[in-house]
């Protein structure tokens, strides 16, 4: 079977409603059999599964899904939104802009996209909502600022990637600081732009006292704590990713016990929500594998760099090829698949032209934010959709364009400026 073949039939057996972690399985072993025989394929994809699933590494991921569900559990969304609400509540879009600094502060120990949608949604837009805020930037402020649980470290998207290509998970967890901060930072402008772009007026607040303001922060020390202590274990190599998430989930375990949330019916629950998590994960992620050996074999890498070669294209014609190609299936895809189906195909092609992995690795994550809040599949659209239905889908996809666009720019930014994303990775 030919890799063109291949992409084909899997490209069609998602669209047909397959699983892709079945889709990218079945591809990979009847492409990997047409190479090299039906038994060796059975052999190398049963090893796939083994191996993989021993893989002391992997435990990263279900260490890092756990830390964030316990931080769910602990309730320090709440605190985290009432000490931005204080600090901005004053402002024109003030509650819009507080939600955009809590989703950013609560993506530093959730690491979840679709989980810090859900959880801002129902603190912040019930507020918004009473102040006069429109459905059309109440909801999109909540959409776009949850895609920051996918860059901003801890990232699940980011461990993926780096188990997938075999790149340094703490370099690529603290080369996404500067790039998260940047999102937090041009989704306070897209608040702006929406305001002036609509006209529409709220009920503004009165500032609080400085001294009310500070006490505000009590809430958000640990979780403060925790992030430091997490990244800068890494940073300052006291200990590995894995040992960090370790750490994380412990520390995250020690701060919903002291805030008296650790019941016991909503541990086992949330254990178990953990554990179907980490397997879907798994699944998805070993058919990946499986479909990685096909794309070796079948020669797919080396034939898009000769292609690159041949037609004399440059190798940032190639990543702006690259970013098209993930903007079109932004719009037809959910951000996982984008990246398990593209991530085995460009990032050999990538490296081999020069291009630092790490850096493609946060290139790639945000340009995959942008398909968290795209049409006509928006995860975080449909997260927010079935916390709060009464919000009009329509609305919601209006409210987000002026959030793309600042997207836009901060992925120009990256691709040009390299050295957003190499700064922390340098000094690591």
């Amino acid at each position: 079977m030919s890799w063109v073949l291949g992409l084909a039939i899997l490209f069609l057996l998602i669209f047909a409603g397959v699983p892709i972690a079945i889709a990218m399985g079945l591809v990979g072993l009847i492409g990997t059999a047409s190479i090299i025989g039906l038994d060796p394929a059975f052999f190398l994809i049963g090893g796939v599964y083994f191996d993989s699933g021993r893989n002391y590494s992997l435990s990263v991921m279900p260490l890092f899904v756990l830390m964030g569900n316990l931080i769910i559990m602990s309730g320090i969304a709440t605190e985290l939104y009432a000490a931005a609400h204080a600090w901005m509540r004053h402002k024109r879009g003030g509650l819009a802009m507080a939600t955009i600094v809590a989703a950013g502060g609560f993506a530093s120990v959730c690491g979840s996209s679709l989980a810090t949608t859900a959880t801002l949604a129902k603190i912040s837009l019930p507020e918004m909502r009473k102040y006069g805020y429109s459905d059309r930037l109440a909801g999109a402020s909540v959409a776009a600022g949850g895609t920051l649980g996918i860059l901003i470290p801890p990232s699940v998207i980011l461990v993926l990637y780096g188990i997938m290509t075999q790149e340094h998970i703490g370099k690529l967890f603290l080369a996404g600081l500067v790039p998260g901060l940047m999102g937090v930072f041009l989704y306070l402008w897209a608040v702006r732009i929406s305001l002036m772009l609509s006209g529409e007026t709220m009920e503004a607040q009165e500032k609080l006292p400085l001294r009310a303001r500070i006490q505000s922060l009590r809430g958000v020390l640990l979780t403060a704590f925790l992030f430091v202590f997490v990244l800068g274990g890494i940073y300052l190599h006291v200990f590995t990713a894995t040992e960090a998430a370790g750490m994380g989930a412990a520390g995250a375990f020690l701060i919903t016990f002291l805030r008296g949330k650790l019941t016991l019916h909503d541990t086992l629950r949330m254990l178990l929500d953990t554990a179907k998590t980490t397997a879907v994960m798994f699944f998805i992620l070993f058919g990946a594998i499986a479909f990685l050996n096909f794309v070796n074999l079948s020669g797919l890498t080396t034939d898009l760099r000769s292609f690159v070669v041949s037609i004399g294209a440059s190798p940032y014609a190639v990543i702006i090829a690259i970013l098209l190609v993930y903007l079109v299936l932004g719009c037809l895809l959910e951000s996982l698949s984008m990246i398990l189906l593209t991530v085995p195909i460009f990032h050999p092609l990538v490296t081999s032209m020069g291009f630092d992995g790490i850096w493609f690795g946060i290139v790639v994550v945000v340009a995959t934010e942008l398909s968290f809040i795209t049409p006509p599949v928006g995860m975080n659209i449909f997260v927010l959709r079935a916390t709060a239905p009464d919000v009009p889908l329509f609305s919601i996809y209006r409210g987000v364009l002026p959030f793309v666009g600042v997207d836009l720019i901060r992925l120009a930014l990256i691709v040009a400026l390299p050295g957003l994303v190499s700064l922390f990775g340098l000094l690591y």
